[in-house]
């Protein structure tokens, strides 16, 4: 069962993802989504705002090696425990 910050992040990935794909966990790849640097960039804008987090550009680099959904949602939750 998913926790809420991993049911958050797979609604604003949809809204990016490519239409008609499979369910998304957090074993689903990034890669099968059709989701490029520009819909990873405005995810990270939106995950920022609503977290109220920092991720520096230097961060985004590493972003483009995470591989699937579980990884975004464990960096997001580090960045906000580095914030509480």
């Amino acid at each position: 069962m998913a926790d809420q910050l991993t049911t958050e992040i797979i609604e604003k990935i949809k809204a990016h993802a490519e239409p008609g794909g499979e369910e998304i966990t957090p074993s689903t790849d990034l890669n099968t989504l059709g989701i490029h640097s520009l819909e990873l960039t405005e995810i990270i804008f939106d995950l920022e705002e609503q977290y109220g987090i920092e991720i520096e550009m230097n961060t985004v680099d590493a972003w483009s090696n995470l591989k699937n959904v579980g990884d975004m949602v464990e960096a997001v939750r580090e960045l906000i425990a580095k914030k509480a």
